[in-house]
């Protein structure tokens, strides 16, 4: 799965060893990983109020060493192939605030397997497990990250690019503009003040969009 060689993988302990990056063959090596009891899993974007996946407890939590960042190509949910949209990636740096959402055990590969579907068609993402901070303590939870060297990291995007986007892009589940105020609205709802995603909507207002 990983992009980067063993090596580099032993200075990441979370990230998995998979050999090249087929969705099923990663998916039976997170199953493979999962630590003992309910599955976690993080969600600071679509997650946050699309979850899709039956669970029984949602907390609030905050991972260290990751932060949300509107920077990744969507070429399926909010765009297409020759018109990609974007959505938000967990990149390496800082901090991000998002919630967990717990699986009863028995019906975590069930769940997993339908998530799978939805966010690694094109095993895109290097899903890892992370340690995330809840009021309850830490819990080991899934996340979906991605890492500079992907191709579908857009890299700086000036303003005039991210207008274009938020105007143009529209993918199988709607456009980049509805994906980028439905997360800010879940995080308002669930008080977590996000700066970068405030400036975004912010930006949208003030052109019109």
């Amino acid at each position: 799965m990983s992009e980067c060689d063993a090596s580099m993988a032993g200075e990441h302990p979370g990230l998995l060893q998979i050999p090249g990056r087929d969705p099923q063959a990663m998916l039976e090596a997170i199953l493979a990983s999962m630590p003992a009891g309910d599955l976690w899993v993080f969600g600071y974007g679509s997650l946050l109020w699309n979850p899709e996946i039956a669970h029984c407890e949602v907390l609030p939590a905050r991972v260290w060493g990751h932060k949300r960042c509107l920077c990744m190509w969507s070429r399926i949910n909010r765009g297409t192939e020759h018109e990609p949209g974007l959505v938000f990636a967990l990149m390496g740096g800082g901090s991000c605030q998002g919630i967990v959402l717990r699986v009863p055990r028995p019906q975590a590969e069930h769940e997993l397997r339908l998530l799978w579907k939805r966010e690694m068609p094109r095993a895109v993402y290097e899903p890892r497990w992370l340690r995330c901070h809840t009021p309850h303590g830490v819990v080991q939870a899934l996340a979906f990250t991605l890492p500079r060297t992907s191709p579908s990291y857009t890299g700086a995007l000036d303003e005039s690019q991210l207008l274009h986007i938020l105007r143009h892009r529209r993918g199988r589940f709607g456009t980049t503009l509805e994906y980028v105020v439905r997360t800010a609205h879940a995080l308002r709802q669930a008080g977590i003040r996000d700066r970068a995603v405030e400036r975004v909507v912010a930006l949208a207002k003030r052109h019109g969009l």
